[in-house]
């Protein structure tokens, strides 16, 4: 067990409080024995990388107004305060949105368990916030995301390392998440990293079967920073592993634009300060 990142028992009935403290003194928490199916995360891990590898992602280049569709490694993200693009290719997918006619449904039916398991993870937040920063929500936790058209379910690809990514790039470069909170199964493949209290950067559990859980931006902002959102990166791997390809499948929990955040922000003036950062640098 990860001394830093202890792994709690979804089941237990100390694991609310246990997972708080967690996500209070990290920005992450771990979970095992949750609802989500391992077998049908396997399932889209397998079938999502025959449909990268196949190249027919290419059919759905993303569209740039909505913001779906599949994402090349020639358009990944740079993060913030980088300026070398993460090696990466993704498909962004929301309820509203374009969906690959060469998968199943399985990824459509995971973003609904997905957003069922998020309202309980979020009252779990609420309930074990202390009674000052829970009087600072604006509305329960949980309800920030009912009806939310921005809750983005991303289908991540991290190929193999050929020699054909940018000097110096990484699978993911540190960065915070913007959301609310993001869960995220265990990845194909280790590599995530977090950075802990102390400035060094920890390895994430990542048995399969793991479900991996973060603070965003937008709940720091809610909680007054009691809930920290913190840094995380994905390394590139050696040896044998740089021959692999990873696969993972964050979701990220968004509230609706009208929520009040807190004093200073709404989540819609939140995310277009975050926007106009990211246009100013481009």
């Amino acid at each position: 067990m990860n001394p830093v990142l202890p792994i709690v028992d979804f089941t237990s009935p100390d694991a609310p409080r246990a997972f708080c403290e967690s996500l209070h003194r990290t920005g992450f928490g771990v979970l095992k024995n949750h609802p989500l199916s391992s077998e049908l995360v396997h399932g889209i891990y397998d079938e999502w990388l025959r449909f990268f590898q196949s190249g027919d992602a290419q059919k759905y280049t993303w569209d740039p107004v909505k913001l779906d569709g599949h994402f090349s490694t020639a358009v990944s993200e740079t993060a913030k305060g980088n300026d070398i693009r993460d090696f990466k290719e993704f498909f962004h997918l929301f309820p509203w949105g374009r969906y690959p006619a060469e998968v199943s449904d399985a990824a459509r039916r995971y973003y609904g368990l997905g957003k069922e398991l998020a309202a309980t993870l979020l009252k779990w937040v609420e309930d074990n916030s202390p009674e000052d920063i829970r009087s600072k929500y604006s509305v329960p936790l949980a309800s920030m995301i009912d009806d939310c058209e921005e809750t983005l379910l991303r289908v991540l690809h991290y190929p193999p390392l050929n020699g054909e990514q940018a000097p110096n790039s990484i699978r993911a470069a540190a960065h915070t998440d913007i959301n609310l909170l993001t869960i995220l199964p265990a990845a194909t493949e280790p590599g995530l990293q977090v950075m802990g209290t102390d400035g060094v950067w920890i390895d994430a559990p990542s048995d399969f079967g793991l479900l991996i859980v973060n603070i965003g931006d937008m709940l720091e902002e809610a909680s007054g920073h009691y809930y920290p959102s913190t840094q995380h990166r994905v390394l590139n791997p050696v040896g044998e592993g740089a021959k692999k390809s990873r696969v993972s499948l964050p979701l990220f929990l968004h509230p609706r634009r009208e929520i009040k955040l807190s004093e200073r922000y709404t989540v819609g003036s939140y995310f277009e300060e975050r926007m106009q950062e990211l246009r100013r640098k481009g």
